[in-house]
């Protein structure tokens, strides 16, 4: 079996919080039952790179993404977190991550490109997985920042023989924010194989309506925390797929059998 984990968030590069925490913690557990992984999160504009030994794959970047007509450096970085015998691999940008703040300012104001944000980090982790010939049987997505990849994972990248029987697993967590994307939203995201029916749920896109899509793309489910949105719950449930709550002292085995049984 192979791991793929799309992390929001992963401690020690950002703060701890119960995702991050999940995130340094699982892929490692996976790692250490013999199953080979790759880990990837945004290179954030506080995360240190001298601090935590950052360093560009020069081998992986180089590649150009275009949103909204403009084309964007894709630029891969990679750390280890030696303790774990784990690498991370960050997907950088100068234009959307150089910048001290995570996904709102000083002020708590989210970013105004959030939206065009989150569609380069999840199609550069899917083309460098690619440019890895790498095959995932498992491609596990944390939080809204993550929400694109069942998406272009089921649809853009599905004529790709690495992704083509791919089961994507994404984890809900009580993460949501306020501000909406920009109304071009579903425009930007149009690439091959995408179509207007693709995202008919984005008609107004925010925080529900890009879970939503996520739950549309998805094979199962992973509800952490008791206070996710109750809409996106209801809708979860009524799709009818696979699901499971996160405990914290069975987790890892709760998350391998998941994945075993998504697989058969």
């Amino acid at each position: 079996m192979n791991v793929l984990f799309i992390a929001q968030e992963i401690s020690p590069y950002l703060p701890e919080t119960e995702m991050s925490t999940i995130c340094r913690y699982l892929p490692q557990e996976i790692q250490e039952q013999g199953k080979e992984i790759r880990t990837f999160m945004p290179k954030f504009g506080c995360i240190s790179e001298r601090r935590n030994q950052l360093h560009e794959v020069i081998r992986l970047s180089g590649m150009n993404l275009i949103i909204s007509d403009t084309d964007h450096p894709l630029i891969i970085k990679v750390a280890s977190i030696q303790s774990a015998r784990m690498q991370v691999y960050f997907i950088d940008n100068d234009e959307y991550f150089n910048r001290k703040y995570i996904v709102s300012n000083e002020k708590g104001e989210y970013f105004s490109d959030n939206d065009e944000r989150i569609i380069f980090f999840n199609r550069g982790v899917l083309e460098t997985v690619r440019k890895l010939r790498w095959q995932p049987n498992i491609v596990h997505c944390h939080g809204w920042f993550t929400a694109l990849s069942p998406l272009y994972a089921k649809k853009a990248f599905r004529e790709d023989p690495l992704y083509s029987k791919t089961k994507v697993v994404y984890s809900i967590y009580n993460d949501g924010f306020v501000t909406p994307f920009n109304p071009n939203f579903r425009t930007k995201i149009y690439t091959d194989g995408i179509t207007k029916k693709d995202l008919t749920v984005l008609e107004k896109p925010n925080y529900l309506t890009l879970s939503k899509l996520a739950v549309d793309y998805s094979d199962g489910f992973i509800i952490v925390g008791d206070n996710i949105n109750k809409q996106l719950e209801e809708y979860l449930i009524a799709s009818d797929k696979p699901v499971i709550r996160h405990n914290p002292e069975t987790y890892i085995q709760d998350y391998t059998t998941f994945y075993e049984e998504l697989l058969k």
